[in-house]
């Protein structure tokens, strides 16, 4: 009886030796190919690792245990270990449930699985259906969360689109390059658009080419990832192809009924060539790959005609005396008698006027009907270039691994180099305004504004073990400029002196940012506990570089720049004075020219916890000291609960905080900015510390502070193929930075006089912590994927996003404001709509992929929510109806290498409202369609055909 007890204790230790072998397999595709890089966990587990680049794996499991496969772009899989050799294949189709590897720093955490929402979006497939191309666009057709539209008349916000998450601030979500914090924008929005007053990430500074797949966080993340994340983060994974060469070339254009001014036909053609190249480095899965694109864009208009006064009676006296052949510079002096030769030549009625001073309301009266006649010209030829800027650029990105070891000791790094040149018009300047120097444009001009804009980033790593430790050790550098070239305008102050091209100056960005980041997975504690903490140190660099004088300065009649208040600038027939500077732009003087430095330091702990395998919860707090304005601490604690298989309940509290960036503390300028009724202002913006904000009460920038709940549900309903989530979040956000509106001087004389003079301006802004805000709504997203007949499949998502973004509270002012009656030009009733109505507050989207091996049919129908005029006047905030729009594209595959697309984004050439006359927004017909309130943009049907090589 012993022998034999002990003869079966040693055959079960065994076997139980037998079973707890290495498990070694294969991952493949449909067609038998490798899939390196997918995931494999054991269920129930934090016990993973991932395929070789010969889809090849080995982990640590017995027969009997379950095994959890997944892959960006294919459904997971879950397999029953039946043999220490497995083969294991995937299906294509792109679903929720993808390892992620933004929101939680366990390295084996699902979409489905974590504690707060993740939409995971393959971005190789939409580059290859979708008929959008660049980053912005692409996002914002696929996340209903996330807004961004191109942007007209906004001077360099023509050339960067604002975006948004969750309908928050474009410096309100966090970018991540995989993983690491990528750099803003040096633009910061002053103008008339969504996310006024704000610094964004130049999201379209990097190739679509170059990404694998892209992370959105729904949730804020300030304890995990600091200043900027009260959102939630994009972090973008870069492509680790090797041994591929990808290569779209996409053409396209405007097909619609408003093309050429709403003539209709062909217009905004657009071309965009994009590759990628990877290259296997070392013995040990290392790889090098190369991604970048090249794209030229033209503008569009969609403005009809001009319909305000074009010229006067003056302007009819140049037209005779420049056909004599007269110097049209000469009647601007006081003696009229070349002036009265010319306007008795045409006919005028001069009541027999001997002076300037009796002349001037004679000559100022309209005579536009019959100037167009004598002049051959029509309305439409003072037309503004309402819509698209033109752009012409390129990108650049490489992402680099070398494993020095089989320990997963890697080094690692990424690069991107980005050119971009934009060109886009302000507003025209007509013959009979001051603005126009008439002896140098006779009919006007529209000024041009040229962006030269440019961005280098570059992250270098290694990351290994050290004993059971995770360790990542990495430094991340980026810089962007935007610099500005005036074209087709004039400084109408140095009348015949002046050029018509100005260098107006710029600005530029820098940021480095040092991380270490510590880890490690206990699976002997609760059901496995994840350890992660860290530290990081950045340093910003803000630059505003000043332009050639012209571009800037006022002069007097003489040709001397206006240095003093006794000094009076050149003025036209009528008396007006002349204004300084480039036309739609004036440059940056050396009084606003400036280099400033801030740095931070921070850090971290992060620990997620599984209690059981039915309970999971998550704790973050990060620490962060800034050098101008003191340090903040935060929190996040998140919790996900398994109800069942198939259902988890999930939730999230956390604060947050947004640094001001160094942009809203030292930007200073003067700019040209039209008020409702398309009047000009030369509005200076001053900073917080300056004289013009202590005299006003204005205090100095601090940070905004956050705190928000968010709490979901995830569904599989295995049996239909079906998933869904479903998020409702809250956040409430204090001391939020706005751009103020235009304080102007008394007139009396005053300090704020005299700096508003000194600064070639006429009206004065800030930016302050003046409101606290509010922001609620709801996510969902519903995924279906469905196996036809005949190898046809349907994958189909529904994702919808209802928010809502309001202030609440009074306005933050100062009693200063408060008892001067400022306090509505402080945070102005614009600023207001800016902030809750100018963005869809609802957006639904029905993606709908029907594919076979030779054919995929693409449809996709986005469901846009009301919008709201943004403007001071009450009475003329008109509300702008929801609308769908319906992209469609075919795909045939003629080769295994060659495939072939045309389609077509908003197919039905659907407009946003036209705007209503009653309400007193069109400008003089300038603005048909809302400029200032974005649904999807002006630019009608886009039509476009797409080749796509794939070489392996």
């Amino acid at each position: 009886m012993k022998k034999q007890l002990l003869f079966l204790v040693l055959l079960f230790l065994g076997s139980i030796a037998l079973l707890q072998s290495q498990v070694t397999g294969t991952v493949t595709d449909e067609d038998g190919n490798p899939l390196p890089g997918a995931s494999v966990v054991k269920k129930g587990t934090r016990v993973g690792t991932t395929t070789d680049f010969d889809g090849n794996f080995s982990i640590d499991a017995i027969i009997g245990d379950r095994l959890t496969v997944s892959y960006i772009g294919f459904q997971p899989k879950e397999v029953l270990i039946n043999s220490t050799i497995m083969s294991i294949t995937l299906v294509s189709g792109v679903q929720l449930a993808e390892v992620v590897i933004t929101g939680s720093r366990n390295p084996n955490r699902t979409a489905t699985e974590s504690t707060v929402p993740i939409d995971v979006i393959d971005v190789k497939e939409l580059a290859n259906a979708a008929p959008q191309v660049n980053l912005n666009q692409i996002l914002n057709y696929v996340a209903p969360s996330f807004t961004s539209n191109t942007q007209t008349i906004s001077d360099g916000t023509d050339h960067i689109d604002p975006a948004s998450l969750r309908g928050l601030g474009p410096d309100q979500v966090l970018v991540l390059i995989n993983g690491k914090r990528r750099h803003t924008s040096s633009l910061i929005n002053v103008n008339g658009t969504f996310g006024r007053g704000s610094v964004g990430t130049d999201l379209n500074a990097i190739p679509a080419a170059a990404i694998q797949r892209i992370e959105v966080l729904r949730d804020g993340a300030a304890a995990q990832y600091g200043s900027d994340a009260i959102a939630g983060v994009i972090n973008i994974i870069l492509n680790k192809n090797v041994d591929e060469l990808l290569i779209n070339v996409t053409s396209g254009a405007n097909f619609s009924k408003n093309a050429n001014s709403q003539t209709g036909g062909v217009d905004g053609a657009t071309t965009n060539i994009a590759g990628s190249y990877g290259i296997p480095v070392g013995q040990n899965g290392g790889f090098l790959n190369l991604s970048g694109d090249f794209d030229v864009r033209q503008d569009y208009n969609r403005m009809k005609e001009w319909e305000g006064d074009i010229f006067n009676l003056y302007n009819t006296v140049e037209r005779f005396a420049r056909a004599d052949g007269a110097d049209l510079s000469l009647l601007l002096d006081d003696d009229v008698t070349d002036v009265l030769q010319y306007a008795n030549a045409a006919g005028i009625d001069t009541q027999g006027a001997t002076t300037k001073a009796e002349l001037q309301p004679i000559l100022s009266a309209d005579n536009t009907a019959a100037e167009l006649a004598a002049r051959g010209l029509v309305r439409s030829d003072f037309n503004m270039r309402v819509g698209q800027s033109a752009l012409r650029g390129g990108r650049f990105f490489a992402n680099f691994s070398l494993p020095l070891d089989d320990e997963g000791t890697e080094i690692y790094s990424f690069a991107g180099l980005s050119a971009r040149t934009g060109n886009s018009a302000g507003f025209y300047r007509l013959p009979n305004q001051s603005r126009t120097y008439t002896p140098a444009y006779f009919n006007g001009f529209l000024p041009e504004i040229n962006s030269n804009i440019k961005d280098q980033s570059i992250s270098v790593g290694i990351k290994g073990m050290i004993g059971d430790w995770n360790v990542d050790l990495s430094n991340t550098y980026g810089k962007n400029s935007f610099l500005y070239v005036i074209g087709n305008t004039y400084n109408a102050s140095l009348q015949n002196a002046s050029p018509t091209t100005f260098d107006a100056g710029g600005f530029s960005f820098a940021q480095n940012t040092a991380n270490l980041d510590i880890s490690k997975f206990y699976d002997d504690i609760f059901s496995g506990l994840n350890v992660a903490f860290g530290s990081e140190y950045r340093l910003e660099n803000y630059t505003i570089l000043a332009g050639e004088e012209a571009s800037y300065a006022q002069y007097t009649a003489n040709g001397e720049v206006i240095t003093l208040a006794s000094q009076q600038p050149a003025v036209d027939f009528f008396g007006s004075a002349r204004p300084g500077g480039s036309q739609v732009f004036p440059g940056f003087s050396p009084n606003n020219a400036l280099s400033r430095e801030r740095s931070s330091v921070a850090g971290y702990l992060d620990l997620e916890a599984d209690f059981s395998e039915a309970f999971l919860a998550s704790f973050a707090t990060r620490y962060e000291n800034y050098s101008d304005f003191g340090s903040t601490m935060n929190f996040k604690l998140s919790t996900r609960i398994k109800a069942s298989d198939n259902l988890n309940i999930r939730g999230a509290v956390n604060s947050g905080f947004r640094a001001p960036s160094l942009h809203q503390l030292n930007f200073n300028s003067t700019s040209t900015i039209f008020d409702n009724l398309g009047n000009p202002q030369e509005v200076g913006t001053f900073s917080n510390d300056s004289k013009a904000a202590n005299l006003l009460g204005i205090p100095e920038l601090k940070q905004e502070t956050s705190k928000s709940v968010s709490l979901g549900l995830t569904s599989r309903i295995p049996s239909a193929n079906l998933t869904v989530t479903l998020d409702g979040y809250f956040v409430k956000i204090d001391d939020r930075v706005v751009y103020t509106g235009q304080f102007s001087g008394p007139g009396t004389g005053t300090e704020l006089d005299l700096l508003l003079r000194q600064a070639n301006a006429t009206a004065a802004s800030f930016f302050a912590n003046a409101i606290d805000t509010e922001s609620k709504g709801v996510d969902l997203v519903i995924t279906h994927d469905a196996l036809l007949a005949d190898g046809w499949r349907l994958r189909s998502d529904l994702a919808g996003t209802f928010s809502k973004t309001q202030k609440v509270g009074d306005i933050n002012a100062s009693d200063v404001l408060r008892d001067a009656g400022l306090v509505d030009t402080y945070f102005p009733e614009d600023s207001r709509v800016y902030l809750e109505q100018a963005v869809p507050r609802t957006k639904v989207n029905l993606t709908n992929n029907l594919s076979s091996d030779r054919w995929v049919f693409f449809l996709r129908n986005v469901f846009f929510g009301e919008v709201t005029e943004a403007t001071t006047i009450v009475a003329n905030q008109q509300d702008f109806g929801t609308k769908i729009v319906t992209d469609l594209s075919v795909g045939f595959k003629a080769s295994e290498e060659l495939t072939l697309t045309v389609g077509a984004n908003n197919l039905l050439d659907v407009y946003p409202d036209m705007a209503d006359p009653a309400f007193g927004n069109r400008s003089g017909g300038r603005f048909d369609w809302s400029r200032r309130s974005q649904q999807f943009g002006i630019a009608g049907r886009f039509l476009f055909a797409r080749l796509s090589l794939n070489l392996k």
